[in-house]
């Protein structure tokens, strides 16, 4: 199926890159296998990119000097000489426009196709999928918008040493073409990235992270595909970003609501957990909550019982244990989820020992997003406590009223079974205090004084009298 998303196109290959993020739909070998499309496209596929470089901008640079650098689906990135400096350039393949809604058309005259052999809950997941993703290549057919969110996330790391962005050239940009600075570094997945820099691969796996959540839950603009090929480590131990077509802006609202997710999923606060889902557009506000929470009750039962508990391993229990309810994943969630497994595949290859979610977890304390454990605990303490004040203050004069109907006969307290008959044995307390004697005396075993010796004497003695009085009754 990937060789021939490879054959079929670009838009059928960014299906397979959005599939691979939408375990509600496929399976995870089918998610892990197209996760492995990674825009391997020759430079001339539907026709040469040369082309619309020499119609947007003309004679502004030598093109005598374009060199090629990388490709995609989408575009392709070249290296050029302009004035006194290079700089990449990022171009759109010609005549890819048309293709792409083309194939837009065919994809959505298949799915009452594929609907077929969907059951109800998975046409629904599809359907949104469908008119998620002509959003998402949409978006990434734009450059004006990768330039403006790129200008964004670089203004908002300007001042920040761990990072750095490719500075934009508006002037030399348009709708099919990116005009950026050029800047190289080694890719973080070499033999030899970190040789001769101060910076190790686990301090780097940490930065990602780090500035990842820094740019979605802080900032509100993300880059969200965090593949080995879009990340570099410079000469001088800085994390460099590249290719921004897939990207996104969070309102402060998701913003939000993914922080209530992750507080939530802390104090394992079901209630929270679907209220958090509902927020996100992931579950129906009219979703049996009942059941919702049952099923999340489970899902939080699982992950405590693994020995390793990664995003991709909660991701997977989540969206397994909800495919019995109608349920999405918008776009920005999408990218959110695409983040965190892409983001964790890639720590993982630079320090496999590298703990993914202890990171987020410091990362959204220091920003005062969630409380420490000892926080948690004195604030669900107090609620407690707060809740159980008024009954304790009330309990002495409750008691003093009880005592007062009971000396005055007001009160009776009924111990005999309902249905009137005396049942039981009178004298079972001696066995159960010779069965409690027996256990103390295995317990004493173990002090260095003989102090079991007592207790099997006294246990015994009970148990002569139980037996005594029994044979007497009987």
């Amino acid at each position: 199926m990937r060789d021939t998303m490879l054959e079929l196109g670009p838009a059928f290959v960014k299906v397979g890159q959005v599939l691979s993020t939408r375990p509600d739909i496929v399976p995870a070998i089918y998610a892990d296998v197209f996760g492995t499309l990674q825009d391997e496209v020759p430079e001339d596929a539907g026709g040469d990119p040369r082309e619309v470089v020499a119609d947007e901008l003309g004679d502004e640079l030598d093109r005598s000097t374009l060199e090629p650098i990388a490709g995609g689906s989408l575009a392709y990135v070249y290296a050029v000489r302009y004035r006194d400096e290079q700089i990449a350039l990022k171009v759109r393949r010609p005549g890819l426009k048309p293709v792409i809604e083309r194939d837009l058309r065919v994809i959505h005259g298949l799915l009452p196709l594929i609907s077929l052999f969907a059951n109800e809950r998975q046409q629904y997941s599809i359907e949104n999928a469908a008119d998620d993703f002509e959003d998402i290549i949409l978006d990434e057919l734009d450059f004006d918008r990768e330039r403006a969110i790129m200008a964004d996330i670089r203004a908002n790391f300007v001042d920040d040493d761990r990072v750095v962005i490719p500075e934009v050239y508006e002037h030399l940009s348009s709708e099919r073409v990116l005009a950026m600075e050029y800047l190289t570094g080694r890719s973080i997945t070499d033999d030899d990235a970190f040789d001769d820099i101060d910076t190790t691969p686990h301090e780097l796996a940490t930065r990602i992270i780090t500035v990842y959540l820094e740019m979605g839950l802080v900032d509100g603009v993300f880059h969200a595909d965090p593949h080995p090929g879009n990340l570099a480590v410079t000469d001088d131990g800085r994390l460099l970003l590249f290719d921004f077509g897939m990207s996104e802006r969070l309102p402060a609202t998701v913003q939000e609501d993914v922080i209530g997710l992750y507080r939530a999923l802390v104090r394992r606060d079901v209630d929270d957990l679907v209220d958090a889902l509902i927020a996100l557009d992931v579950l129906e506000p009219h979703v049996d909550r009942a059941e919702v929470g049952r099923v999340l009750d489970l899902v939080i039962e699982n992950l405590e019982g693994r020995s390793e508990i990664t995003w991709r391993v909660i991701i997977t229990e989540l969206t397994t244990m909800l495919r019995e309810f109608p349920f999405r994943i918008p776009p920005d969630v999408m990218l959110l989820i695409r983040v965190g497994t892409v983001g964790e595949g890639v720590c993982r290859q630079l320090d496999p020992e590298f703990d993914f979610l202890a990171v987020v977890r410091s990362f959204l304390v220091e920003q005062g997003f969630i409380e420490s454990e000892l926080e948690t605990l004195i604030d669900e303490t107090w609620g407690d406590l707060r809740h159980s004040l008024p009954a304790l203050a009330s309990l002495p004069d409750r008691a003093d009223r009880t005592l007062y109907r009971l000396e005055h006969g007001e009160l009776v307290v009924r111990t005999d079974p309902v249905d009137g008959h005396g049942g039981g044995d009178p004298d079972l307390g001696y066995a159960v205090l010779a069965g409690l004697l027996l256990v103390t005396a295995a317990i004493l075993t173990f002090h260095e004084q003989p102090y079991e010796i007592p207790a099997l004497i006294v246990a015994g003695g009970f148990l002569v009298v139980y037996f005594a009085r029994r044979r007497v009754t009987d």
